[in-house]
């Protein structure tokens, strides 16, 4: 019998897309995004590259946090649409060769889920025990010193059933007790329902949180900060989150999704290098994919984006791969927090590294942050915290689809304001724009699917110093490719001793050097300049 090859799952071969759907496009002119929106641009999707799909979170919600508060988890909201409607755009996707990827929140629900009134509504219900209660402590205080992560104490007095519950976010938002059995099995229901309708996997949200110190201990205090403070960022939350026996809840999770065939596991973990690849788990049981965040946070510097991704190569475990991010719908815009320029070295970057990469909506077209002033803000982090202006609606803005009113994003006024500069940063402008942002990106999604290289080949780091970053993609003996990336506005000389090359430049961010000859001559490049060398033999 004739030896089957071993072929590379698509979530390590393919390109990851996240959708926030309020702002993606709105097909029924209330101001917000919805299904039908995302169904009318996949096309634009598949012309892009994308492989994958992720939407955040479209279910029955009250909406205290823009939907990762659910009260049915098996609903679609109506703000978005139908279940028929996610039924045909689950179609559509997979007409067009897309995989569709969507949030499981199941580290708490919403405070008017079915499961959270019955739990609140008796100290002896049977569903008491699926969250988090405890008695008050002295004089009636919380019962630990854990805090929110929207701020305040993380615990709620409920008056009718004399305790407090934990909530690691909003009130509105109670954790569920994923220590009790039945929390497992009915979230287990959940994900069998989502992979028996057809999706392609989840990216579960807070994944490090879902279990909790069972002795409920305080989070000790970082030193050196005001013992009068009471930020969630002054302690280590050492007992209220990432505790041993999550590991155990994500192999469930992922010996459930195992079953359904070529699905993937990704995980929203905000942890050091060394404790998330934990989450890889034990012989690569746990997520398939545990987010890294580091290009989120990191100085723009190249030494220290070198050193960093070396110790992430370092550390993923045997057969683990590897996975990196640029935006998502917490964080500022990467064009915001490099720059423009800059940012398109950051996309050369995000789609020449190992390991699959996900694009966050409007960062293909250099979408900024909007600054939306306090009377219009509605992100509940933003409203708790308006002095530290920690409101992550900037980033969560509407596409800009063209120069039309909204941007074409909809007829009626948009649920966030737009950037000014939509007339000119917009999709339909870009598509018909040499050199623009949109068409470096589609460049290099297209070279990334083209070479074997650059989707699955080795990683070996060449040279960094405080301006230039410079890697070989290799796979093989016939896709080899050298990558130098100047992440500083000023012109650099590449000269790393002990290596030579020969080598065609085929893109260029600056695209005035494509088709140019190189040798082991000393190379310089411009500022905001990355290049992708196509090595030759000597």
């Amino acid at each position: 019998m004739e030896k089957k090859q071993n072929r590379q799952p698509w979530w390590e071969s393919g390109i990851i897309y996240q959708i926030y759907p309020r702002s993606y496009q709105d097909t029924n002119d209330d101001g917000i995004g919805d299904l039908q929106g995302i169904i009318r641009h996949l096309d634009y999707l598949k012309w892009l590259g994308i492989d994958a799909v992720w939407i955040s979170p479209v279910f029955t919600s009250p909406m205290a946090d823009f939907g990762y508060d659910i009260s049915d988890y098996k609903g679609i909201d109506p703000i978005f649409g139908t279940f028929a409607d996610f039924e045909k755009l689950l179609e559509e996707a997979h007409k067009r060769e897309l995989k569709l990827i969507i949030d499981l929140v199941p580290n708490h629900t919403s405070d008017q889920h079915p499961w959270f009134l019955e739990a609140k509504s008796d100290r002896n219900h049977p569903k008491r025990d699926w969250y988090i209660w405890r008695d008050p402590g002295p004089d009636q205080t919380p019962p630990n010193n854990w805090l929110s992560v929207f701020g305040g104490s993380a615990w709620e007095w409920d008056a009718q059933t004399q305790q407090y519950y934990y909530h690691a976010f909003l009130k509105e938002q109670p954790d569920l007790n994923w220590r009790n059995p039945e929390v497992q099995e009915a979230m287990q229901d959940v994900i069998r329902f989502w992979l028996e309708k057809g999706v392609d996997g989840f990216r579960v949200d807070v994944m490090w949180h879902m279990i909790k110190d069972q002795l409920f201990r305080d989070n000790p205090r970082k030193p050196d900060t005001d013992p009068a403070s009471l930020f969630y960022d002054d302690f280590l939350p050492v007992y209220s989150t990432d505790q041993p026996e999550v590991h155990d809840v994500v192999r469930d999770m992922r010996l459930l999704m195992e079953e359904f065939g070529d699905r993937v596991l990704i995980g929203e973990i905000y942890l050091p290098i060394d404790r998330l690849v934990a989450y890889y788990g034990k012989e690569n049981k746990g997520a398939h994919l545990p987010f890294n965040f580091q290009l989120l946070t990191i100085d723009w510097d190249a030494n220290l984006i070198a050193n960093m991704i070396s110790q992430y190569e370092g550390a993923i475990p045997a057969g683990g791969w590897p996975n990196w991010v640029l935006g998502n719908h917490d964080q500022p815009r990467i064009a915001s927090r490099v720059g423009l320029p800059q940012a398109r070295i950051a996309a050369m970057l995000l789609l020449t590294l190992r390991g699959t990469p996900t694009i966050y909506y409007g960062d293909e077209i250099g979408m900024t942050d909007v600054a939306i002033p306090d009377s219009e803000m509605v992100d509940p982090q933003g409203i708790r915290f308006p002095d530290l202006y920690k409101s992550r609606d900037p980033a969560r803005t509407p596409m800009q689809w063209d120069d039309s009113e909204n941007a074409g994003f909809s007829l009626a006024k948009p649920w966030l304001r737009l950037a000014d500069n939509y007339p000119e940063v917009n999709v339909r402008t870009q598509k018909k724009t040499p050199g623009s942002m949109l068409q470096l990106y589609r460049k290099l999604i297209h070279r990334r699917q083209q070479e074997p290289a650059l989707q699955s080949g080795s990683y070996q780091p060449v040279f960094a110093d405080e301006q230039l970053f410079a890697y070989v993609r290799e796979h093989g003996t016939g896709s080899r490719f050298l990558m130098v990336l100047n992440l500083t506005h000023r012109p650099a000389r590449f000269s790393p001793p002990h290596f030579h090359w020969n080598g065609i430049i085929e893109i260029s961010t600056l695209a005035n050097r494509e088709g140019e000859k190189i040798n082991s001559e000393a190379l310089t490049l411009n500022g905001d300049e990355g290049l992708i060398i196509r090595l030759l033999d000597s």
